[in-house]
């Protein structure tokens, strides 16, 4: 006898679990068909040159952090060895007071104000001018001397522990400033990572075609213009012997430069000193408003914080330290945004 039962219908949780499962392939599926594509190897350039960019502002932070934490040691090892010197000076002092106090104890003749001031404060015991008169001259004047170099000796100390501060804060935002300049950097590699290996040897070839100009025979005709000075013909020939080496930032040479690195390692090299950082260096000298005004051996500072540096070459050309990735090399001034220039 054939079976009338109806067909067993799935169970509501069933068709919940299927119906979720279908509407996942779905969404899965419309998610393959709009994802975002491979960024082009020119968003990834822009982007990383945008991210070189970051870095290098950092990085004049970071060197300006740098000498400010040099400064500041100093001065606190200064002020930490004249304290001590302070020190050693106040304990001449007692101990002088001591030995003709322990003459009169001897003779039982010790005056009692001086008894008081070995055990107390001199500065309060002084306060009390009544006290004076029970002194001798000599002792007062010795009293006064130690109280003098005792209100000294704590302007000192306090100065040295607001000077022991600021060097602990400068270290702090000296550290993260390179961890900043470390991500930036880290950032641009992972995009780099993305691009394949033909559009990597495609942006090698750019960054080499605007090095090769600086090298051998195809050096860039800088015309004839006379230089800023002869201390400036010098630091711009100083660079130029630096041409092909690598950007790294915080290096000052010889080997490896950042931007202002290599600007004051070429003026180093001429005999003049400058400032570690490009907005330092920018007050270098006198002010050059106009490229057209601008002579070899000037300093030339690019974009509105002034994070870029470089030396005027002549003919348009600057000769400077780009960014991470790239060497030495004369390019362009009309590549970055130029600001004025400087004369040393």
């Amino acid at each position: 006898m054939a079976s009338h039962r109806r067909p067993k219908q799935p169970s509501r949780t069933r068709v919940t679990v299927l119906t979720a499962t279908a509407a996942a392939a779905v969404a899965l599926s419309s998610q393959a068909a709009h994802a975002d594509p491979k960024p082009k190897k020119e968003d990834v350039k822009s982007e990383v040159d945008k991210l070189y960019e970051q870095a290098e502002q950092a990085t004049e932070k970071f060197n300006g952090a740098k000498e400010n934490q040099e400064k500041l040691q100093k001065e606190v090892d200064a002020l930490q060895d004249k304290v001590a010197r302070g020190q050693g000076e106040l304990n001449q002092l007692r101990k002088g007071l001591g030995a003709v106090a322990s003459g009169q104890y001897r003779s039982g003749s010790i005056d009692p104000s001086v008894q008081l001031f070995l055990s107390g404060d001199p500065d309060t015991y002084l306060d009390k001018a009544a006290t004076l008169d029970q002194l001798s001259g000599k002792q007062a004047e010795q009293l006064k001397t130690i109280a003098d170099k005792q209100r000294r000796l704590a302007q000192e100390r306090a100065e040295a522990a607001g000077k022991i501060k600021d060097l602990s804060d400068t270290r702090k935002a000296l550290g993260d400033k390179k961890d900043e300049i470390k991500g930036k950097l880290a950032k641009a590699q992972e995009l780099l990572n993305t691009l394949t290996a033909k559009e990597k040897e495609a942006l090698q070839r750019e960054e080499q075609q605007k090095s090769r100009s600086s090298r051998g025979n195809e050096r860039p005709d800088l015309g004839n213009d006379v230089p800023a000075s002869q201390r400036g013909a010098a630091a711009l020939s100083a660079a130029a012997s630096k041409i092909g080496s690598p950007y790294v930032w915080g290096a000052t040479g010889p080997s490896s430069f950042d931007c202002s690195g290599l600007t004051s390692w070429a003026y180093q090299q001429a005999g003049q000193s400058l400032p570690r950082t490009s907005q330092a260096q920018a007050n270098a000298g006198t002010r050059i408003g106009s490229q057209s005004a601008l002579k070899p051996g000037d300093l030339v500072l690019f974009y509105g914080d002034l994070h870029h540096i470089g030396l005027y070459a002549g003919n348009g050309q600057v000769l400077h330290a780009p960014k991470p990735g790239a060497s030495v090399r004369y390019e362009s001034i009309n590549n970055m945004p130029f600001q004025f220039g400087v004369r040393v």
